[in-house]
Protein backbone atom coordinates (compact mmCIF):
# COMPACT_ATOMS: atom_id res chain seq x y z
CA UNK A 1 0.00 0.00 0.00
CA UNK A 2 1.55 3.41 -1.24
CA UNK A 3 1.99 5.83 2.06
CA UNK A 4 -0.13 8.32 0.30
CA UNK A 5 -3.21 6.31 0.08
CA UNK A 6 -5.84 6.35 2.03
CA UNK A 7 -6.95 2.88 4.07
CA UNK A 8 -10.03 1.85 1.84
CA UNK A 9 -13.11 0.66 3.56
CA UNK A 10 -15.88 -1.38 1.91
CA UNK A 11 -19.42 -1.21 4.08
CA UNK A 12 -22.11 -3.40 2.57
CA UNK A 13 -25.10 -3.75 4.21
CA UNK A 14 -29.01 -3.92 2.80
CA UNK A 15 -30.05 -1.42 5.80
CA UNK A 16 -29.07 2.32 3.87
CA UNK A 17 -29.40 4.12 7.63
CA UNK A 18 -26.80 1.23 9.37
CA UNK A 19 -24.54 2.40 6.42
CA UNK A 20 -24.81 5.96 6.82
CA UNK A 21 -23.95 6.01 10.48
CA UNK A 22 -20.94 3.68 10.15
CA UNK A 23 -19.78 6.37 7.51
CA UNK A 24 -20.21 8.83 9.65
CA UNK A 25 -18.60 7.87 12.58
CA UNK A 26 -15.71 6.82 10.55
CA UNK A 27 -15.43 10.18 8.50
CA UNK A 28 -15.70 11.90 12.19
CA UNK A 29 -12.72 10.27 13.53
CA UNK A 30 -10.42 8.79 10.75
CA UNK A 31 -8.96 9.16 7.48
CA UNK A 32 -10.42 6.32 5.35
CA UNK A 33 -11.82 6.33 1.71
CA UNK A 34 -14.81 4.68 2.50
CA UNK A 35 -17.23 2.67 -0.13
CA UNK A 36 -20.59 1.93 0.40
CA UNK A 37 -22.90 -0.68 -1.22
CA UNK A 38 -26.35 -2.38 -0.54
CA UNK A 39 -25.92 -5.41 -2.24
CA UNK A 40 -23.39 -8.02 -2.71
CA UNK A 41 -23.05 -7.80 -6.79
CA UNK A 42 -21.15 -4.02 -6.75
CA UNK A 43 -18.86 -4.51 -4.09
CA UNK A 44 -17.66 -7.98 -5.58
CA UNK A 45 -17.03 -5.96 -8.62
CA UNK A 46 -15.24 -3.15 -6.53
CA UNK A 47 -13.03 -6.00 -4.93
CA UNK A 48 -11.70 -7.31 -8.24
CA UNK A 49 -10.22 -3.85 -9.51
CA UNK A 50 -9.55 -1.53 -5.89
CA UNK A 51 -7.24 -2.32 -3.13
CA UNK A 52 -9.56 -3.35 0.33
CA UNK A 53 -8.00 -2.57 3.78
CA UNK A 54 -11.24 -3.43 5.49
CA UNK A 55 -14.37 -4.60 4.23
CA UNK A 56 -17.52 -4.54 6.67
CA UNK A 57 -20.35 -6.77 6.00
CA UNK A 58 -23.75 -7.38 7.45
CA UNK A 59 -24.37 -10.72 7.59
CA UNK A 60 -27.96 -10.79 5.77
CA UNK A 61 -28.06 -9.32 2.39
CA UNK A 62 -30.51 -9.77 -0.39
CA UNK A 63 -28.62 -11.53 -3.05
CA UNK A 64 -25.92 -13.58 -0.76
CA UNK A 65 -24.89 -13.92 2.82
CA UNK A 66 -22.31 -11.43 4.14
CA UNK A 67 -20.01 -14.40 5.18
CA UNK A 68 -20.22 -15.66 1.74
CA UNK A 69 -18.95 -11.98 0.26
CA UNK A 70 -16.43 -12.19 2.78
CA UNK A 71 -15.42 -15.55 1.52
CA UNK A 72 -15.06 -14.28 -1.77
CA UNK A 73 -13.36 -11.16 -0.75
CA UNK A 74 -10.38 -13.21 1.14
CA UNK A 75 -9.97 -14.94 -2.62
CA UNK A 76 -9.66 -11.89 -4.29
CA UNK A 77 -7.73 -10.74 -1.85
CA UNK A 78 -6.47 -12.46 0.81
CA UNK A 79 -4.79 -9.47 3.13
CA UNK A 80 -7.75 -7.56 3.27
CA UNK A 81 -8.91 -7.16 6.95
CA UNK A 82 -12.94 -8.71 7.09
CA UNK A 83 -15.40 -7.59 9.31
CA UNK A 84 -18.82 -9.28 10.35
CA UNK A 85 -21.49 -6.57 11.64
CA UNK A 86 -24.58 -8.70 12.76
CA UNK A 87 -28.05 -8.01 14.43
CA UNK A 88 -28.14 -12.24 15.55
CA UNK A 89 -25.90 -13.90 18.46
CA UNK A 90 -25.54 -16.96 16.43
CA UNK A 91 -22.73 -18.96 17.85
CA UNK A 92 -22.53 -21.28 15.04
CA UNK A 93 -21.97 -18.41 12.45
CA UNK A 94 -19.37 -16.87 14.27
CA UNK A 95 -17.56 -20.04 14.67
CA UNK A 96 -17.97 -20.64 10.82
CA UNK A 97 -17.09 -17.19 10.05
CA UNK A 98 -13.81 -16.95 11.82
CA UNK A 99 -13.05 -20.38 10.67
CA UNK A 100 -13.43 -20.22 7.01
CA UNK A 101 -13.43 -16.56 6.51
CA UNK A 102 -10.51 -15.78 8.36
CA UNK A 103 -13.07 -12.96 10.44
CA UNK A 104 -10.85 -9.94 11.66
CA UNK A 105 -13.33 -9.19 13.76
CA UNK A 106 -16.88 -9.81 14.54
CA UNK A 107 -19.20 -7.03 16.01
CA UNK A 108 -22.96 -7.27 16.77
CA UNK A 109 -25.94 -4.97 16.01
CA UNK A 110 -26.32 -2.14 17.61
CA UNK A 111 -22.06 -1.65 17.95
CA UNK A 112 -20.16 0.67 20.11
CA UNK A 113 -18.81 3.52 17.98
CA UNK A 114 -15.39 3.04 19.27
CA UNK A 115 -15.40 -1.07 19.37
CA UNK A 116 -16.14 -0.20 15.42
CA UNK A 117 -13.42 2.10 15.16
CA UNK A 118 -10.53 0.52 16.57
CA UNK A 119 -11.54 -2.42 14.27
CA UNK A 120 -11.37 -0.79 11.68
CA UNK A 121 -8.14 1.20 12.62
CA UNK A 122 -6.61 -2.25 13.38
CA UNK A 123 -7.87 -4.18 10.26
CA UNK A 124 -6.36 -0.91 8.59
CA UNK A 125 -3.31 -1.73 9.85
CA UNK A 126 -3.17 -5.14 9.64
CA UNK A 127 -3.88 -4.95 5.74
CA UNK A 128 -1.12 -2.14 5.40
CA UNK A 129 1.26 -4.61 7.27
CA UNK A 130 0.68 -7.87 4.98
CA UNK A 131 1.15 -5.96 1.85
CA UNK A 132 4.59 -4.70 3.16
CA UNK A 133 5.25 -7.93 4.18
CA UNK A 134 4.44 -9.65 1.17
CA UNK A 135 6.26 -6.39 -1.11
CA UNK A 136 9.47 -7.56 1.21
CA UNK A 137 9.18 -11.45 0.38
CA UNK A 138 8.33 -10.49 -3.38
CA UNK A 139 11.57 -8.51 -3.20
CA UNK A 140 13.90 -11.48 -1.24
CA UNK A 141 12.80 -13.70 -3.96
CA UNK A 142 14.36 -11.49 -6.56
CA UNK A 143 17.05 -10.95 -5.18
CA UNK A 144 17.77 -14.90 -4.50
CA UNK A 145 17.08 -15.37 -7.82
CA UNK A 146 19.50 -13.14 -8.67
CA UNK A 147 22.04 -14.73 -5.90
CA UNK A 148 21.18 -18.13 -7.73
CA UNK A 149 22.00 -17.21 -11.21
CA UNK A 150 25.47 -15.36 -10.34
CA UNK A 151 26.34 -18.87 -8.34
CA UNK A 152 25.31 -21.10 -11.36
CA UNK A 153 27.48 -18.37 -13.45
CA UNK A 154 30.74 -18.25 -10.83
CA UNK A 155 30.11 -22.45 -10.73
CA UNK A 156 30.09 -22.81 -14.59
CA UNK A 157 33.01 -20.60 -15.24
CA UNK A 158 35.20 -22.68 -12.84
CA UNK A 159 34.45 -25.63 -14.16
Amino acid sequence: MSEDRKPTVVIVDSNPADLAEIKTVLEAEAEFDIQTFTDAAEPERFFQTHPVDVAISDCWLAQVSGLELLRRLKEIQPESSRVLLTGCRDVSMAVEAINEVALFQYLEKPWDDEQLLLAVRGGAERSRLLRELRARIEELDSAHATLKTTQQRLIHAFL
